[in-house]
């Protein structure tokens, strides 16, 4: 028995919405019909009513932590995919600092086997460039790649040798995979939990320099093009680093940026005092920044957005901001936070934003899902543009309430996500 949605509105261009009805039967969209047309036979289908809401491909998300194996207190495989359901999620990449880290070919297949039998979207895991993430001794990317990752990094932390980085980009290139890069030179951020800037000079506190991300983007853009590898720079937040990126791809270099919400809505001169909450990393950057990330996506400098999900106990974030851990959940408030600030200003088209939440992330890394075409398969979110809720950290379904967005009233939020041809969540 086959599913069909009736009434949807997709994207036709820019802003423009066209009223659709889609089938799917089994994991796949098996026919699109102009709703002018009229009602199709429904007889013996499930029939889901989207009328006056969008539906889109489900989201992509190529920068998440689910902490599992290792730290099932912050979140597990279970609460991390529901959580990303009902953020309109359907894919998600995540990261390998766990415990273990994701450096054996025993720990992907623990994820993937985990994915499989609790979580309720598509898990696509990263293997670790080093082994422990010590920098020190590359892993082996052939089994882990025979294993099922996707790329490599030490998301977490910056690897610190550049010839360590150049044998890895080296050794990806010749499997083609990717190596996906935090950047951050840790001679210049130790002792510091915010950015040199307004906050940090008012309270006087050390501060972390925009240069600390720049010099690893400057440097590993330079050994991209030695080695000839897909090098993706991690939640880009500086001024500098869009720059570099830009300058990079004119020049041809295969460079691909990412940026997350956060980063293009809030300065730190937006962090209200010492709440750990809005403890982050890379830290909240100046205005300048703010809008050089914001040109940068724009401007196809940066290619996709990704929330760098990063969940934690609410006692570990109580500990004070010196304590507390750096990081800030993601999932269900990405698209909302987006969507009202830049879509329903005018600031952005609609298609802008789907794009690079759906098709561009699939593009980047070479995925088959992320568009909403007849025989591809079946991962759709729907979404109320018209609804408009706070922000409760207590209704989300990840274990994570870390974040600087409470009380935020926004509009834009999913109400039904299908991966695979199967409802995982529905409002």
């Amino acid at each position: 028995m086959g599913i069909w949605i009736l009434n949807a509105q997709v994207v036709a261009s820019g802003n423009e919405l066209e009223t659709r009805h889609i089938l799917v039967e089994g994991n796949t969209i098996e026919s699109i019909i102009d709703a002018a047309s009229g009602q199709p036979d429904t007889a013996g289908h499930t029939v889901v009513d989207a009328a006056g809401k969008l539906l889109a491909p489900g989201l992509i998300d190529m920068h998440v932590h689910l902490r599992d194996p290792g730290f099932e207190h912050k979140e597990t495989i279970a609460t991390g995919t529901r959580s990303a359901a009902r953020g309109g999620f359907t894919t998600i990449a995540c990261m390998p600092n766990t415990r273990p880290v994701i450096d054996t070919v025993e720990t992907v297949q623990y994820v993937l086997d985990k994915a499989k039998t609790e979580g309720v979207v598509r898990v696509l895991p990263y293997g670790c460039i080093t082994k422990n993430e010590l920098g020190r001794e590359l892993t082996d990317f052939d089994a882990l790649k025979a294993a099922g990752v996707i790329g490599y990094t030490d998301d977490g932390v910056g690897v610190q040798s550049a010839q360590m980085m150049k044998d890895a980009m080296a050794k990806a290139a010749s499997i083609g995979l990717p190596v996906i890069a935090h950047c951050e030179d840790n001679t210049l951020v130790e002792g510091a939990w915010v950015s040199e800037g307004a906050f940090s000079k008012k309270h006087g506190l050390k501060g972390i320099p925009n240069e600390s991300e720049a010099i690893h983007v400057g440097r590993d853009i330079l050994l991209a093009e030695a080695t000839g590898v897909h090098y993706h720079v991690c939640h880009v937040s500086t001024e500098q680093s869009v720059r570099l990126i830009r300058h990079a791809k004119q020049f041809g270099i295969n460079v691909t940026a990412e940026v997350c919400p956060h980063h293009l809505l809030l300065s730190d001169e937006d962090i209200p005092g010492m709440d750990a909450n809005w403890k982050m990393n890379p830290p909240l950057r100046t205005p300048r920044d703010v809008q050089a990330c914001i040109e940068g996506l724009l401007d196809g400098t940066i290619d996709i957005v990704v929330t760098d999900h990063a969940p934690h106990s609410e006692e570990e974030k109580a500990r004070g901001v010196d304590l507390a851990p750096f990081g800030i959940v993601g999932f269900e408030t990405a698209f909302p936070l987006l969507y009202t600030k830049f879509v329903a200003t005018g600031q952005w088209t609609l298609q802008f934003l789907v794009d690079k939440m759906t098709k561009l992330p699939a593009q980047v890394f070479g995925l088959k899902q992320g568009t909403l075409e007849v025989g591809k398969t079946a991962d759709l979110t729907i979404i109320d543009l018209e609804q408009e809720k706070e922000v409760n950290p207590a209704e989300f379904a990840s274990k994570g309430r870390n974040t600087p967005f409470t009380g935020w009233k926004l509009k834009g939020w999913p109400a039904w996500t299908m991966v695979d041809g199967k409802v995982v969540w529905s409002e």
